[in-house]
């Protein structure tokens, strides 16, 4: 298990919704891979200023903590669809407390439960969202702008080996489901 993991400044992601997550976690179990957490309630906080500019541009900023890993990171997102950069933080609630003195505001909350797995440099998080379904994320994160069409690829292949098609690839993200389901 490694932070290398979650550096660079790009993020390639394939989002899949799971039929059925015990067969995904079945198959899971019979290829080799690292645990790095299971079952964390993840809180997400969103934020945005008052008239909308970061939803305007493509950006988001969350604040996320994860229950009982006790990670706490600052997450910032676009405006590129693969921009993703995220930082460790030591004092969620005095982060959320300078966002609001800065002007911005919390424009939504949302839960999820998550589990997290490296497999190679690659990492996959299957996700519970009360409501909303399960859901598997095929991941790497990289600064190297280059590389992105290739990872996508790659992820494209590992998730086939999960039975996962292009059929099941989810484009929206949490923060959309979200947002439709409960604002």
């Amino acid at each position: 298990m490694s932070d290398e993991h979650f550096q660079g400044k790009y993020e390639v992601e394939l989002k899949y919704r799971l039929e059925s997550k015990t067969n995904f976690l079945n198959i899971l179990k019979n290829t080799p891979h690292e645990i790095m957490l299971e079952d964390n309630l993840e809180s997400d906080c969103y934020f945005d200023t008052p008239d909308k500019s970061l939803h305007q541009q493509n950006k988001s900023v969350c604040i996320r903590t994860m229950k009982p890993s006790g990670i706490k990171l600052w997450i910032v997102k676009g405006p590129e669809v693969d921009r993703c950069e995220a930082t460790n933080i030591t004092d969620a609630k005095s982060a959320k407390s300078m966002l609001e003195t800065m002007g911005y505001e919390i424009t939504l909350k949302a839960t999820k439960t998550r589990s997290i797995y490296f497999v190679g440099k690659f990492h996959i998080t299957v996700d519970s969202l009360d409501g909303i379904g399960d859901f598997a994320e095929f991941a790497i994160m990289t600064d190297d702008e280059l590389m992105l069409t290739a990872y996508k690829s790659e992820l494209e292949t590992l998730a086939s080996k999960f039975g996962l098609t292009d059929s099941a690839l989810q484009t929206k993200s949490y923060k959309q489901m979200f947002a439709e389901k409960y604002v």
